[in-house]
């Protein structure tokens, strides 16, 4: 990481919460994301589905992070039902930094022990941004900081393998295996180099005596072999004949704690979580979370309309 990017955070962020978090932006929904997190789930379903999140986090700091996600991945019938497609576009904007992220991917997925197997690969292109005209410098004259808006842009690639059991599932993703090295501006004064980070996810659901109701649990950690995260979710999930709620709570060890609620409403499905930070940022300066998702099926050889359906089991 350049020092540009180091002292840019730890002045405005507190960079020792945002270095825990890893370079990519770590959203409280990572269970309704998955696609964002491990390519491997692209195409899981028969429905194209689509989500969208967006967090606000630190609120009440000055240039406090402010993230916006969008997937949406689909089956394909290639040579039978075997395949997914996907694609997704991050924003993830920090003080005078911003990063984007925009990816396309593919997954192939085979029965195997009851269940499937998925291998998923993604090309994706990272595009960072510096306004350096928000500086307030002692030596405006310092090379190593410009006083303009800068840009960078590299390749980058990603995959994962996954796998889908009844009541569970378990998946493994290495991201920014290029580990690129991005420079901004022309003339490379500054750059960073960013990092190899590793993604290992699960879920389990617990059937209860009450056939709509269900406990569904889950965990993600993240880790760049330097730092790591790792959040750990339980939702009470109803679904019934006139609705889908649920409500949950998580934990992230040392760094925050999180509640949830959301539902599907008229085949819309809504969530919203509120993240408390344990580790000296105040409880009203936390990170609020909204995310927004849409399933249909597309199955081109199945004759009727098209009808909505839920969320993912998991």
């Amino acid at each position: 990481m350049s020092h540009l990017k180091a002292l840019c955070l730890a002045v405005m962020l507190g960079y020792a919460l945002r270095a825990i978090a890893q370079y990519d932006p770590a959203f409280n929904h990572y269970w309704t994301l998955q696609s964002l997190y491990n390519p491997a789930a692209a195409g899981l379903s028969e429905q194209i589905n689509v989500q969208g999140a967006y967090a606000l986090q630190m609120m009440g700091y000055t240039h406090s992070p402010a993230t916006m996600v969008v997937t949406a991945d689909l089956p394909l019938w290639m040579i039978g039902r075997a395949h997914g497609a996907g694609a997704g576009f991050v924003n993830d904007k920090i003080g005078l930094f911003e990063h984007k992220k925009f990816y396309i991917e593919y997954a192939y997925h085979q029965k195997l022990w009851g269940g499937r197997l998925s291998a998923g690969v993604r090309g994706a292109l990272l595009s960072e941004t510096f306004d350096g005209t928000g500086l307030d410098l002692r030596e405006p004259d310092d090379p190593a900081f410009p006083t303009s808006e800068v840009n960078g842009t590299s390749f980058d690639l990603e995959a994962g393998l996954r796998y889908d059991g009844k009541d569970w599932y378990a998946g493994l993703a290495a991201m920014h295996i290029l580990m690129p090295t991005i420079e901004l501006g022309d003339t490379k004064t500054n750059e960073f180099q960013v990092p190899r980070t590793f993604y290992l996810t699960g879920g389990y659901n617990i059937r209860l005596k009450n056939p709509l109701l269900k406990i569904h649990t889950s965990t993600i950690v993240r880790t760049d072999l330097s730092a790591w995260r790792a959040d750990l979710t339980a939702r009470l999930a109803y679904n019934g004949p006139k609705g889908k709620m649920y409500v949950g709570a998580g934990y992230s060890p040392t760094i925050s704690t999180s509640l949830f609620i959301g539902g599907d409403f008229h085949g819309i499905q809504l969530g919203y979580a509120y993240e408390i930070f344990t580790s000296g940022v105040g409880a009203l300066q936390g990170t609020h979370e909204v995310t927004i998702g849409y399933t249909t099926d597309f199955n081109l050889f199945k004759k009727g309309k098209n009808r909505h359906q839920s969320v993912r089991i998991l």
